[in-house]
């Protein structure tokens, strides 16, 4: 498969906002192959100018129809937002996520809170695609889809 995407190049069926939590690893979790995810990775599943640019990459010249932003328990980013502050450029992370999950102190709240505000931020940007927030258990390896 390797020389097959090489020599034919890539054709993802999904974008997937995924933590950088080496924990979360989205081709394991879907059971894809190589070429069949175009995985984007980010602390806290955030969404910036770079990552929009990645998306709108991904659906309008590799023709991407759908959007996962897959967050996850135990969130290293999520938890730091719920419980102090950051210092240089993980506070910018950590401040985005704050905004998101306001008071909320559920720790599985805050994680759902947070993939869905990041899949609203992509359906406000990007048109044309399907935009679907999801929740990575760790301890059961199961996906819950939110909407």
């Amino acid at each position: 498969m390797p020389g097959r995407t090489a020599s034919e190049g890539q054709s993802p069926y999904a974008v997937i906002i995924a933590c950088s939590d080496s924990k979360v690893i989205p081709e394991a979790i879907f059971s894809a192959g190589i070429g069949s995810l175009f995985v984007i990775r980010t602390a806290g599943n955030t969404i910036g100018p770079n990552e929009l640019g990645s998306i709108e990459y991904a659906v309008g010249h590799l023709g991407c129809p759908l959007v996962v932003v897959l967050g996850h328990t135990h969130c290293g980013a999520v938890d730091a937002a719920m419980h102090g502050e950051a210092e240089g450029h993980v506070a910018t992370i950590i401040k985005e996520i704050q905004s998101s999950i306001k008071s909320e102190t559920d720790a599985k709240r805050t994680s759902i809170i947070n993939a869905e505000h990041s899949a609203s931020v992509i359906s406000e940007n990007i048109s044309g695609v399907k935009v679907v927030p999801a929740l990575y258990d760790i301890e059961t390896g199961r996906v819950e889809w939110l909407s």
